[in-house]
């Protein structure tokens, strides 16, 4: 007998599969011996009150195993011999498009700038070792791009482009726990993607596909108005490559070289308004206490706390930004003379830090009220709002000794405008350097950091505080750029046959909103492949 349940406990009864069937058991008046297994479909935290409460959506087997699988798998089949399409890319949209291609039938042969994502870690240790960053594998470049080692959050508001499902689901195939199925808010961990990040890529070999780390695209390979593929260096050896076919672009949103590439092609792209900020990082005891509204904190049975801020600052909406409970503060820099923040946490959420990005909105109306005029001349029109990210990640690099040291304030004295005389210990493994980030970055910001940071303290009494630090600079919150496309075939708008795709292009915001562009951006490739034969 398999049962089905809407179920609202109290944490330590909803813990693990043990305590609901525990639960269930006493309820609803069945033998716990019977129960054979307990599936969670559903599960999220009401924490609005003191008494916090789970909620539940359970399926019982009772005297029986379950037969059928925890996830829904997507069947893959040999394409060998099958046209190909090519994928610049290998981050979630890459990722996703290949294994859709592979789904309908096409050979994805898919072209990565970066390391394979084991090697990708060698390099990642090392920047803060040698306080360098290699330009082609980093936080940002290499196989799984840029959400592989920054956290794996697969939360999404983004349902009407696609199946957030189906995503979840094939993530599951490849090796990610079914409990992202459940969760509200779910969650791989940096610790655990790079393995099914690996998994998916050896599938797209196995049925046929290529995968070429360290291969650069260079240039569109295009005839009249159409791409016939692309051309592209070997990094290894310098060796120029051709790979024919049409192309899904997607090169995730640092890729400032493939901008500057399409704007110089005369290639259609825009710019496009994004966030920038800093990284505050907090004590996981303090926000734990906050949002738990608990002396003790989570204690045992409770996830690391999250919390969700925005308000409008001056016409500018400031909101908080990947937030990451009992996690780290990463160097996401991509190339040199920059400093970039990001977050990561790993599966348990253990660590004793949590860190979100705090960003402004940035208009490409804003770039005069944002740039000295000195960096605002001779800038194309399309690329003036990443020469605002370029500005700001130069000045941080400049005020953080020009290594990946950076530059950080406490929250209060940067709400009040004083120097910090020392720094909390912090997650960064670069290190800090006291620095006055209210007399130095943009007014834009500062001003409205400052504003929202003294609303979000009256919300959250405690969050504003010394204890907590702010680390220059969040500034690759989204792309500065949209690559323009087709709404209804999502070919380029001038250049049949090339499909920009996800979070580089500027179609997503987030690991499975660019994976569904990725599916979509298939499917649409796939029926410009059908019309052509």
């Amino acid at each position: 007998m398999i049962n089905e349940y809407q179920l609202r406990v109290l944490p330590q009864e909803g813990f693990d599969e043990d305590s609901i069937a525990q639960y269930v058991s006493r309820e609803k008046g069945i033998d716990v011996r019977t129960i054979k297994h307990v599936r969670v479909l559903k599960r999220s935290i009401d924490a609005r009150q003191r008494t916090i409460y789970v909620n539940l959506k359970v399926r019982v087997y009772v005297n029986e195993e379950p037969e059928d699988e925890a996830f829904q798998p997507t069947e893959y089949h040999d394409v060998t011999g099958r046209p190909a399409v090519v994928v610049v890319g290998e981050g979630p949209g890459g990722l996703f498009a290949a294994l859709k291609l592979i789904e309908l039938g096409y050979r994805p042969v898919v072209l990565e700038r970066g390391k394979d994502v084991r090697e990708r870690k060698k390099d990642l240790a090392l920047i803060t070792k040698t306080q360098k960053v290699n330009g082609e594998s980093n936080y940002c470049f290499g196989e799984g791009g840029a959400g592989a080692y920054s956290d794996g959050k697969l939360y999404t508001r983004s349902k009407k482009r696609g199946s957030v499902e189906k995503i979840l689901n094939v993530f599951c195939q490849h090796g990610a726990s079914t409990s992202i199925l459940a969760d509200a808010h779910p969650h791989i961990g940096t610790d655990k993607l790079p393995r099914v990040i690996e998994n998916m890529r050896n599938n797209i070999i196995r049925c046929g596909g290529e995968v070429h780390f360290q291969t650069k695209m260079t240039r569109l390979l295009i005839a009249g108005n159409t791409v016939e593929g692309v051309g592209a260096v070997r990094l290894t050896d310098g060796a120029e490559l051709t790979f024919h076919g049409p192309v899904i672009l997607a090169t995730g949103h640092s890729a400032r070289d493939v901008y500057r590439y399409l704007h110089d092609a005369g290639i259609d792209i825009q710019a496009k308004g994004i966030a920038m900020g800093v990284r505050l990082e907090h004590p996981a005891q303090l926000i734990d206490q906050i949002q738990y509204h608990r002396r003790q904190g989570r204690g045992k049975y409770l996830p690391a706390a999250e919390y969700s801020f925005v308000t409008q600052v001056e016409g500018r909406g400031v909101y908080s930004f990947c937030m990451c409970p009992g996690g780290f503060v990463i160097p996401a820099a991509t190339g040199p003379q920059q400093i970039v923040t990001n977050g990561m946490s790993p599966a348990n959420r253990g660590t004793q830090w949590s860190n979100s990005g705090m960003v402004v909105q940035l208009e490409p109306d804003d770039v005069d009220a944002f740039l000295p005029e000195q960096d605002r001349q001779d800038v194309p029109e399309a690329l003036r709002v990443m020469r605002c990210q370029e500005w700001l990640e130069r000045c941080c690099w400049q005020q953080g000794n020009m290594q990946q040291t950076s530059p950080a304030q406490r929250m209060a004295d940067f709400v009040n405008n004083r120097l910090s005389f020392d720094l909390p210990r912090s997650s960064y493994a670069p290190g800090l350097l006291s620095s006055p980030l209210h007399f130095w970055m943009p007014p834009y910001i500062v001003k409205r950091l400052q504003q929202a940071f003294l609303t979000f303290g009256k919300r959250a009494h405690g969050f504003l505080t010394n204890e907590a630090v702010l680390i220059a600079t969040e500034t690759r919150t989204s792309s500065p750029v949209r690559i323009l496309r087709d709404r209804e075939t999502l070919e380029h708008v001038s250049i049949h046959g090339l499909f920009p795709c996800g979070e580089g292009a500027g179609y997503a915001g987030g690991i499975v909103s660019a994976g569904i562009d990725g599916e979509r951006c298939a499917e649409m490739c796939a029926e410009y492949l059908s019309k052509l034969n």
